[in-house]
């Protein structure tokens, strides 16, 4: 806790020259955080939820469990049909296609995890902006519960000085 008191201080300091605490608060309570990516998914383009759907199938069970019955079955058609076989055996169209997939794929999978990454900057952007905020009041508070506390001493003393007062007799 003293070590983020101490950052604070100094993110302040260094703010300070430019700007007084309360403008910091101000401008810091006036700042958007990010939008959630949940709210935003009406902004994205057709090719972006493309990439993004791509890329969800693409990394599934259920894409890798399709993908090696393809294959498999390929291989079972062509190797059945021995010398009639659209692709005999090496299998080349077999080869190509498998290379064009991964050449499509690849690009759609990079795209969703450029916007992923996007997603979570700004999410962690917010997070920075909501600790900070959090620990300037939190530290505004400490401030105003120590003033407090100060009064009560003061108060006490004097209450206790009157006291004393009271008791000793007067001449």
């Amino acid at each position: 806790m003293k070590e983020n008191r101490k950052l604070l201080k100094e993110v302040i300091k260094d703010i300070r020259h430019d700007m007084t605490d309360e403008e910091v608060l101000n401008l810091l309570a006036d700042s958007k955080v990010s939008v959630s990516p949940e709210k935003e998914k009406g902004k994205d383009s057709l090719g972006q939820r493309a990439a993004d759907t791509i890329a969800k199938f693409a990394g599934s069970w259920a894409f890798i469990f399709s993908f090696v019955s393809v294959l498999i079955l390929w291989m079972i058609i062509n190797v059945i049909l021995a010398s009639k076989a659209f692709d005999p055996y090496p299998f080349i169209l077999l080869n190509l296609v498998l290379s064009c997939v991964a050449a499509i794929q690849a690009p759609l999978i990079m795209m969703s995890q450029n916007r992923q990454e996007e997603k979570d900057r700004r999410r962690a952007e917010n997070d920075y902006k909501v600790n900070l905020k959090t620990e300037i009041m939190i530290e505004d508070l400490y401030d105003k519960v120590n003033l407090i506390l100060s009064k009560q001493l003061q108060l006490e003393k004097q209450m206790s000085e009157k006291k004393t007062e009271d008791k000793v007799p007067k001449q």
